[in-house]
């Protein structure tokens, strides 16, 4: 598979640059990061957004807090603590800064060498695993299947090619498909804005539908597979994905498609034993009104803006890694993926 053709961070003689994905697609911008709270912030503001894409870029925050903070360890760590709270549910936001953190022995400022070549291989990893997803993936669809994705799962949201988007691309590639279909994404619109142009620059042909469209397509026309990414799988094999996922998976089972889950070993939580442990990240009702550019709510109307939802397990048909695909029941295999690791 070839390589892809959109990329989102960029690190170079210790320059950290993000595509501020708030701008896309009418305008490609890059945003400079010079610090650690820069990239807190960006993360919280989803200038960077998709849950591998967060944890190389928090990655590479923490070289850059090294190189400002030196000595000052307590600091350093302060900065850390910082990154990981601004995204909660995402998984692999923690687990790259504790990787970060594991790096250094003493001054952080001592250990920027290391710190450079850690950050350097996770990025290098996430591609690595990019491409082994794909192949797994791809090969469980069968030619002439049509295929529905929700929220932006490729290039914008990884260090490579993507997770469910590398392995619908792929697909199209392998002349699988014979439709390809992406909600929306509301609030925030990341189907519509970003998976819809990714899909674009990658030369597959799309179709964009709103989430309430979604039940209504299913009934009427055949769609074979859901594929989405996730933000967190627990030991179970519950997974947190954008929010409207748990719908889509319920119309799968009620219309026949099967539901795909394409996520690397970062993003997988064998700690947590299922979904009722997940923190669900809630952000501003004012989102939601900004979206349809309404400045304010009807007096006494507020929103409930929860970002996530959770799948359950018997649900799922398959969750794909870069170490192949398992199937239900998860509970067990999911601990097993780590064996060895």
């Amino acid at each position: 598979m070839s390589a892809a053709r959109v990329e989102s961070i960029r690190f170079a003689d210790d320059r950290l640059d993000l595509l501020d994905q708030r701008r896309l697609p009418a305008e490609e911008r890059w945003l400079p990061i010079e610090s650690a709270a820069d990239a807190t912030a960006a993360i919280r503001d989803l200038v960077v957004r998709g849950a591998p894409a967060i944890g190389i870029t928090a990655a590479y925050a923490c070289v850059l807090a090294a190189r400002h903070r030196g000595d000052d360890r307590a600091a350093w760590d302060a900065d850390l603590d910082a990154l990981v709270a601004a995204r909660p549910t995402a998984v692999n936001l923690r687990w790259a800064v504790e990787r970060m953190r594991r790096a250094v022995e003493g001054s952080p400022g001592a250990a920027l060498e290391a710190l450079r070549a850690e950050a350097r291989r996770l990025h290098r990893e996430d591609r690595s695993a990019n491409e082994a997803m794909a192949q797994h993936g791809a090969g469980r669809i069968e030619a002439g299947s049509t295929v529905l994705t929700h929220c932006n799962t490729g290039s914008l949201a990884t260090g490579g090619t993507g997770t469910a988007l590398g392995v619908i691309v792929r697909a199209w590639r392998e002349q699988r498909l014979k439709r390809v279909l992406a909600c929306e994404t509301r609030p925030w619109l990341q189907g519509l804005r970003l998976t819809a142009w990714e899909l674009a620059r990658e030369g597959v042909p799309a179709e964009v539908l709103v989430e309430g469209a979604a039940a209504g397509l299913m009934q009427r026309e055949r769609v074979d597979w859901v594929i989405t990414g996730a933000d967190r799988i627990t030991a179970n094999g519950d997974v947190a994905n954008k929010v409207g996922t748990l719908m889509l998976a319920v119309l799968a089972r009620r219309f026949g498609a099967r539901m795909m889950v394409v996520a690397p070993l970062s993003t997988l939580d064998p700690q947590t034993p299922d979904g009722a442990g997940i923190e669900i990240e809630q952000r501003e009702a004012s989102e939601i009104w900004r979206a349809a550019g309404v400045e304010a709510p009807p007096p006494g109307v507020d929103a409930w803006n929860p970002v996530f939802d959770v799948t359950p397990a018997e649900l799922i048909d398959c969750i794909v890694t870069e170490k192949g695909v398992i199937e239900p029941p998860f509970d067990g295999r999911i601990r097993g993926l780590f064996d060895g690791a």
